[in-house]
């Protein structure tokens, strides 16, 4: 059911930089660390220690958790896990920023994070590992605090009850001390992590929701979300119109609203994989703007209640403009007029069902 929404939050009118965006590729060997700059892999230590003896974690616990989901991969590499905090934490004299770690698991990058001097809370959703992660915490003179939580499951639209490991952002920024701050006011905390395996896209469609509408964790301020995704997934995001097959409504939507930067590729070799079954499924599905012929026009329809024609001809554009012909700067300026319009009240459409994501 469609209905009608003012507008929106002032603090998105800012800029296309409003937030930030940096992701770590997860792809083939070929494509792997040659991309990072010099200046990430020079100095790493030697050392691979292991994890402790009591506690294997490169063998699959006999019970997973049912808050696990069908796979996880974790960071197990002592060298990856000390260039990831390297890139994350940056240079060492910088103030450090709270860290929210996703799904840390057996707590490689987590040690490595901390000796970076980060303040690292771990959000794990699977309590397997909070146990190994609290004991880690207590060696580290309570320099870790350890949440179960799921991020990705953070201000769930399902409604009902919250049930951990899902979590209400205020609750959770409550336990740790953190206030609202501007939009303006830079950047009051990181998260980093791994997008599920399984749930890349309904992760990045959340995350646009909130950041769109200044909601979750968004609500405290401009957030900095470092997060491992899958080349693939990454090429869809960054596509435009020279690229049609790949170009996709989230290529516009994360490209207007953040400043997306590459940190680093890896393969999926690099890192442990916990499954419940011990097999790995692939499926396929096709996201695009649907009908390579459908026109800017009988979308703008079913977004905003203004004058579909008139939108068109302030930024520009014919009737017959074809959606996939549209770059993501062309949006932009079609979203803000849409915006800055004072021909009517309500300046968008709003899809009630997307709440149940």
């Amino acid at each position: 059911m469609w209905i009608p929404v003012a507008r929106l939050p002032p603090r998105l009118r800012l800029s296309a930089s409003a937030a930030a965006g940096r992701f770590c590729i997860l792809g083939s060997a070929a494509a792997t660390r040659k991309h990072l700059p010099a200046r990430n892999r020079s100095g790493l230590s030697d050392c691979s220690p292991q994890l402790l003896p009591e506690t294997d974690f490169r063998n699959p616990p006999k019970k997973a958790s049912r808050s696990s989901l069908d796979f996880k991969r974790y960071v197990t590499d002592r060298r990856l896990a000390e260039t990831l905090a390297q890139i994350v934490c940056g240079k060492p004299n910088r103030p450090p920023h709270l860290l929210l770690e996703c799904n840390p698991g057996p707590g490689i990058l987590t040690e490595a994070l901390l000796e970076a001097g980060a303040k690292v809370v771990a959000l794990e959703s699977d309590k397997t590992f909070i146990p190994h992660l609290e004991s880690l915490g207590k060696k580290l003179d309570g320099k870790l605090r350890v949440i179960h939580c799921d991020f990705f499951r953070i201000d769930p639209r399902s409604g009902g009850a919250i049930k951990p490991p899902a979590m209400s952002s205020e609750e959770l920024f409550k336990n740790l001390g953190i206030e609202e701050v501007p939009w303006t006011a830079g950047i009051p905390l990181k998260v980093f992590g791994m997008f599920p395996s399984r749930g890349e896209k309904r992760a990045l469609w959340k995350l646009a929701y909130d950041l769109y509408s200044c909601t979750s964790i968004y609500k405290f301020g401009r957030i900095e979300i470092n997060m491992f995704i899958g080349e693939k997934e990454f090429q869809k995001l960054m596509a435009d119109p020279r690229n049609p097959k790949l170009y996709h409504v989230l290529s516009v939507i994360w490209q207007i609203a953040c400043e997306i930067k590459v940190l680093h590729m890896e393969p999926w070799s690099s890192f442990d994989v916990y499954t419940r079954s011990g097999r790995l499924e692939n499926t396929k599905r096709k996201h695009c703007f649907g009908r390579r012929t459908a026109t800017v026009i009988d979308h703008l329809r079913s977004l905003t209640p203004l004058d579909a024609r008139d939108v068109l001809m302030q930024i520009g554009k014919e009737e017959d403009e074809k959606v996939v012909n549209m770059y993501p700067q062309d949006f932009k300026r079609l979203f803000e007029t849409i915006e800055c319009s004072e021909d009517c009240a309500y300046k968008w459409l709003y899809d009630e069902t997307l709440e149940d994501m």
